[in-house]
């Protein structure tokens, strides 16, 4: 088992695709015309598929699939394919376009579950937020998703001004419909112009809510990223991924490996191991994963600070959250 020097065992390995995308989100992407990596430098499907295949003998249970957006990559469906042979539970976060296409590909990979991501029920605001006029074909596959009994949870960034609005609209399409929305606290990385008075919490998100519902807080599983809730009479849930202002890393099992092969042990941490490069030299990987996780901080990167007011996003050093793979 990956263990780090706090106890916490690692079994959940986010793999990111590609940093390409469709979408230009400005809390992703840093600009609209961005360099994205050249595909040398990117793992290729049999380098994936062999550092997943180390990771798997050493623990792994869990493998979420990300991006930029995982499905635009031209392998994509090889790389699916072949990961659904793993003994593991394997997902994925997607912004929903190539769905239709991409679906007879996920059911075969034994995928059960995916998260799509969903700023705005609004139109409009869907092209303010992304720049792309796709909104109904994503609406769309999401139907797809639930006519084809696939588990599917809705990710929406909370942000001051822009979608805070729109909390209760998102709650109403829990009411007769099996999915689980997820809100999360707006976070800061390279270039996406955060600040404190953007982000919007968990006390305020919850107090929208409950002035028009009955709010039922549900037991928790051990690692789970989102503090989750139910509304009596509705065929869907939500949640909340606090990172921010209640942050769960006492019970991180999670690992990042980037587009381009670098294994991050947070998504805030300012360290990477280069595990691409060790792999095309056929040096040992096995070391490297665990001293990356052994040297992992108590809690968000050692970088952020509990009080998010006191954030200095300027001062972070970290990737876009797009080349991350979130």
């Amino acid at each position: 088992m990956i263990t780090d020097s706090f106890g916490r065992v690692h079994d959940y390995l986010r793999i990111s695709l590609t940093d390409n995308c469709n979408f230009r989100c400005f809390y992703c992407m840093p600009e609209e015309e961005y360099d994205f990596t050249p595909a040398s430098r990117l793992m290729q499907t049999a380098e994936i598929i062999q550092l997943a295949e180390i990771f798997v003998a050493n623990g792994v249970k869990k493998i979420r699939l990300t991006g930029g957006e995982p499905l635009v990559r031209k392998d994509a469906a090889e790389i699916i394919t072949a990961l659904g042979k793993l003994p593991v539970e394997l997902t994925i976060t997607t912004n929903g376009t190539r769905i239709a296409e991409m679906l007879p590909v996920l059911t075969a990979a034994g995928i059960k579950s995916i998260n799509i991501s969903l700023d705005t029920l609004q139109p409009e605001k869907f092209f303010l937020i992304t720049r792309r006029d796709v909104f109904h074909q994503v609406r769309g596959n999401i139907e797809l998703l639930l006519q084809h009994k696939i588990r599917v949870k809705i990710n929406m960034v909370v942000m001051k001004g822009l979608n805070d609005n729109e909390i209760t609209d998102f709650i109403n399409w829990t009411k007769h419909n099996p999915i689980q929305v997820r809100f999360i606290e707006f976070m800061p990385f390279s270039g996406n112009r955060w600040t404190s008075n953007k982000m919007f919490s968990l006390a305020e998100i919850l107090a929208i809510i409950e002035k028009d519902f009955t709010v039922l807080a549900l037991k928790g599983e051990a690692h789970d990223t989102a503090k989750n809730f139910m509304i009596p009479g509705h065929d869907g849930s939500f949640a909340v991924i606090s990172t921010m202002t209640n942050p769960f890393c006492d019970t991180c099992n999670r690992m990042r490996l980037t587009a381009d092969g670098k294994l991050k042990n947070c998504l805030f941490s300012d360290s990477e191991t280069d595990l691409l490069t060790a792999l095309r030299k056929k040096e040992a990987i096995l070391p490297l994963i665990e001293a990356a996780i052994w040297s992992k901080k108590k809690a968000l990167g050692g970088q952020l600070v509990p009080d998010f007011e006191k954030i200095d996003a300027t001062t972070i050093q970290n990737r876009s959250m797009i080349t991350i793979g979130g």
